[in-house]
C-alpha cells in the first residue's frame, strides 16, 4: 500500500467531504475533519492532501461565499504546499452540445455556472504558484449523501420517478468519486500542476432510470411530475426555490462526460454498477455494495 498521507478534509459533513474523509479512512491514510470557525492554515500545516468539500449550503449567496471559501482555502494551500483536491461541478459548460471534458469550453448560461468558472479560474491560477491542484468534475452527486436528488426527490416516493426534465442527466456516485479521490491523492508526485479530470458516472433520463428500477424490483414504476411552477411562484421570497429554477436547464438539456480520461489515468478504477447504486436508493432492498476497484 502507499505510504500513509495526512489529509485535511474541508466540510467533511457534506456529501463530497464526507465521501472522500470515508475513502481516505478506509484506504489507510490518517484524516483530519475540519471544523468549521478553526483556523484553516494552522489545520493545514503538515497534511499531504487538502479536499475541499465546502459548499454553501442549499445555494446560499454563493456570489459572496464561494469566492470568500476559495480564497480561504488557496491561503491554506499555499501555506501548507498540501495538494489540493476540489469536487467540480457541470454549471461551467452551459449548454453545448456533445460529450463534455477537460477540453471543453467554460460558457456558462447561469449565474451559479458562471461563479464556477472564475472558482476554477483561481484554483488554476493557485496552480501556477506552486500548489499542486486537482479538480474531480462530476454530474449530479448520487448515494447517502444528506442532499443527494434521488433522495430528496427523484426516488423520495416508492413506485414513483419524478420528472424534472426531459433530458438525460450526468450522476455521479459519491463512493466512487471518494475512491477517485484517494488514487488522485496517491498519484500526485506524477499529476501535472492542474487536473481536470470528469467522471462519467451513469447518464440517465428519468424513464432510464424507472425502467432499470421495473426489471430491478419487477414492479412497475410511475413517472411523476415536479412542481417547477411552485418554484416559479416561490423564488420572489424563497432563496432556495430561486437558485433551483435557474439550474432547471440542466434537466431539460441531455449531457454526459468523458469516461476516456479516468480510464487512461486510471485503467484499473472499475465504477460501482448502477443496479447496485439503485437498489441503496430502493425502500426494502439490500444495497448489495461491492467494491469493484481501487
Amino acid at each position: 500500500m502507499e505510504v500513509a498521507m495526512k489529509v485535511l478534509v474541508l466540510g467533511a459533513g457534506g456529501n463530497f467531504g464526507k465521501a472522500a474523509a470515508e475513502a481516505f479512512a478506509a484506504s489507510g491514510h490518517e484524516v483530519t475533519r475540519f471544523r468549521r470557525g478553526g483556523d484553516m492554515v494552522a489545520a493545514a500545516r503538515g497534511q499531504d492532501v487538502i479536499v475541499n468539500g465546502l459548499n454553501p449550503p442549499k445555494y446560499h449567496d454563493w456570489a459572496h461565499l464561494i469566492p470568500a471559501i476559495t480564497a480561504e482555502v488557496s491561503a491554506a494551500a499555499r501555506a501548507s504546499g498540501a495538494m489540493l483536491i476540489v469536487p467540480g461541478n457541470v454549471y461551467t459548460y452551459g449548454v453545448q452540445p456533445g460529450v463534455w471534458g477537460p477540453g471543453t469550453a467554460q460558457v456558462p448560461c447561469s449565474r451559479k455556472g458562471a461563479i464556477r468558472v472564475q472558482m476554477e479560474r483561481d484554483y488554476r491560477a493557485l496552480s501556477e504558484q506552486g500548489v499542486k491542484v486537482a479538480i474531480l468534475r462530476a454530474g449530479d452527486f448520487v448515494g447517502d449523501g444528506p442532499g443527494t436528488i434521488w433522495r430528496m426527490v427523484m426516488l423520495k416516493t416508492p413506485g414513483t420517478v419524478a420528472v424534472l426534465g426531459r433530458g438525460k442527466r450526468a450522476y455521479g456516485y459519491l463512493p466512487d468519486l471518494g475512491r477517485l479521490a484517494v488514487r488522485l491523492a496517491e498519484a500526485r508526485e506524477s499529476l501535472p500542476a492542474f487536473t481536470d479530470l470528469p467522471f462519467a458516472g451513469f447518464t440517465l433520463s428519468a424513464e432510464d432510470i424507472a425502467q432499470r428500477i421495473e426489471a430491478l424490483t419487477g414492479q412497475q414504476q410511475r413517472l411523476g411530475g415536479f412542481p417547477w411552477w411552485l418554484m416559479t411562484l416561490a423564488s420572489p421570497f424563497w432563496e432556495l426555490a430561486r437558485e433551483l429554477r435557474e439550474m432547471r436547464y440542466l434537466y431539460d438539456h441531455s449531457h454526459s462526460l468523458d469516461p476516456a480520461p479516468v480510464q487512461a489515468l486510471f485503467p484499473d478504477f472499475r465504477a460501482t454498477p448502477l443496479d447496485v447504486v439503485l437498489r441503496e436508493h430502493l425502500p426494502g432492498h439490500s444495497a448489495m455494495v461491492t467494491q469493484t476497484g481501487r
